[in-house]
């Protein structure tokens, strides 16, 4: 479908808050109304974290995953139920390559989309008697975005200072392009990344022992960095 030729009616904004769960219905039933059907939910509302967790209060953990973690599965619900009446549809998650893998400065960001992955591959589970209705978790790795600048840290009311360097990270572009291609052909799960990291998720996946040692070595450093403001 060619830009040019939508029409206004074809396209509908609403602002959405993940963590007003009470609104979600209301959204659902909005865009609805609007289109008379959903075709796709991309569930792709989220912050990451950089702290340690010994200097971070528990609050922050409680809103990691009230936003990464329950905000998306209750959207889920509401799209679902409505999916589940067609009998067809996709539900697209932005996990990330930190839901199959641990590393440090990010235990709560971790913990949420390791919840998420959980969550959805449970769900496909449930959903065997809808073979059209598809289950698809998108693990990219580090991606050109605004997620740093917005990180939560050791506690709610702090932002992070420095957010470095963004070049080595893949275009944002190319993670979108491959992210659309693995829900065209209805992929279960798909690791978009570059290499070294994309090495480190097979390491991970098929050798975890070498994975811990070498995440061990790797972490050293970071946490280094991190504390020295780098």
């Amino acid at each position: 479908l060619e830009i040019s030729s939508l029409s206004e009616k074809d396209i509908l904004v609403l602002r959405l808050d993940l963590t007003d769960r009470s609104s979600h219905e209301a959204a659902t039933n909005s865009v609805l109304k609007h289109f008379g059907r959903i075709d796709v939910l991309v569930n792709n509302g989220g912050r990451s974290q950089r702290s340690l967790f010994v200097d971070t209060n528990l609050d922050v953990y409680n809103a990691i995953i009230e936003l990464n973690y329950l905000g998306t599965i209750s959207l889920t619900k509401y799209v679902l139920n409505h999916m589940i009446q067609r009998r067809k549809g996709k539900i697209v998650t932005v996990s990330s390559v930190m839901g199959i893998m641990g590393a440090p400065l990010a235990t709560g960001y971790c913990a949420s989309k390791h919840a998420l992955q959980g969550f959805f591959n449970s769900l496909r589970t449930e959903l065997t008697d809808y073979p059209e209705i598809s289950i698809i978790n998108i693990c990219p790795g580090p991606v050109q975005s605004k997620i740093i600048q917005n990180v939560f840290t050791e506690n709610l009311a702090k932002s992070i200072e420095n957010s470095g360097d963004q070049s080595h990270k893949m275009p944002t572009d190319r993670c979108a392009r491959l992210t659309l291609v693995s829900v065209a052909n209805d992929l279960k799960e798909a690791w978009i990344s570059d290499h070294p990291y994309l090495a480190v998720c097979y390491l991970w996946q098929y050798a975890p022992t070498w994975a811990w040692w070498l995440m061990n070595r790797m972490g050293k450093r970071r946490i280094q960095n991190f504390k020295s403001g780098v």
